[in-house]
C-alpha cells in the first residue's frame, strides 16, 4: 500500500500523478496553445485526456515509459458536458475517478454544467479534487465552490483559471475562487498527499 500520492500541477488543467512510481498525466495541453504556458513535455506510464480540445488533449507531449509495470489505479469514468446546453456549444467532457487502494481522487475535466445528483453522489469520499474554477468555457468560482460543498473532498486544487502571466483572458482569477474557501494553503507546484492531511484547499503555482 502506498502511503502518499504525489501530485505535479504542470499548468492549466494538466497534472501528473504518482503512485508508487507509477504516474499518469491529465490533459496535457499543445504547444502555444495556452498564453503565457511553455510547451509541455514530460515522461509517464499512462495519460487520460477528458476532451479533445488543443488545450486538453496533446498526448503528444507525454513520452510514456516503456515497461511492463501494472497500473495501481482503478479508473472510473463519468461522462459530462462542456457547457450547459447538454453539449451542443462544447461538446461533452469526461471526469476520471483515480482510485489506487489507498487514495481516491477526481479530475474534472472541462466541466461546463451542473452534475446530477446521482453523478455528485458518485464524487463523495475524495481525498483530491481537481477542479476548473475559471468560468466561460467551465463552471465559474462560485459554481465549483457549491460543488465542492456537497461532495466534501479532503484536497481540492482549482485549476482552468488565469494566473498571473498565464491562461485566457476570458477566463477568472483563481482568487475569485479562492475568496470563498477557508484553509487556504499554498504550494509550489508539487503537493505530496497522506490520509491525515487536514482539510484545505490547495493553491498551487509553478
Amino acid at each position: 500500500m502506498n502511503e502518499k500520492l504525489t501530485i505535479t500541477w504542470l499548468g492549466h488543467s494538466c497534472f501528473k500523478v504518482e503512485s508508487g512510481g507509477y504516474s499518469v498525466v491529465f490533459d496535457p495541453y499543445a504547444d502555444g496553445k495556452v498564453p503565457g504556458l511553455k510547451p509541455l513535455r514530460i515522461e509517464a506510464d499512462e495519460v487520460l485526456c477528458s476532451h479533445e480540445h488543443s488545450d486538453h488533449n496533446f498526448r503528444e507531449a507525454v513520452t510514456l515509459r516503456n515497461r511492463n509495470v501494472a497500473s495501481p489505479f482503478r479508473i472510473q469514468e463519468i461522462s459530462t458536458y462542456h457547457d450547459e446546453k447538454q453539449g451542443d456549444l462544447r461538446g461533452k467532457s469526461t471526469i476520471h475517478i483515480l482510485d489506487d487502494g489507498v487514495f481516491r481522487i477526481a479530475h474534472m475535466g472541462d466541466l461546463g454544467c451542473e452534475l446530477p445528483k446521482e453523478q455528485r453522489e458518485m464524487l463523495k469520499d475524495l481525498d483530491v479534487l481537481m477542479i476548473p474554477v475559471g468560468g466561460y468555457y467551465t463552471i465559474d468560482a462560485a459554481q465549483a465552490r457549491q460543488l465542492v460543498e456537497y461532495v466534501t473532498p479532503n484536497v481540492v486544487i482549482p485549476m482552468h483559471y488565469r494566473g498571473m502571466g498565464f491562461g485566457f483572458d476570458v477566463l477568472g482569477s483563481v482568487n475569485e475562487y479562492l475568496g470563498l474557501c477557508q484553509n487556504v494553503v499554498r504550494y509550489q507546484n508539487v503537493i505530496e498527499i497522506t490520509k491525515d492531511m487536514p482539510r484545505q484547499t490547495a493553491a498551487m503555482t509553478f
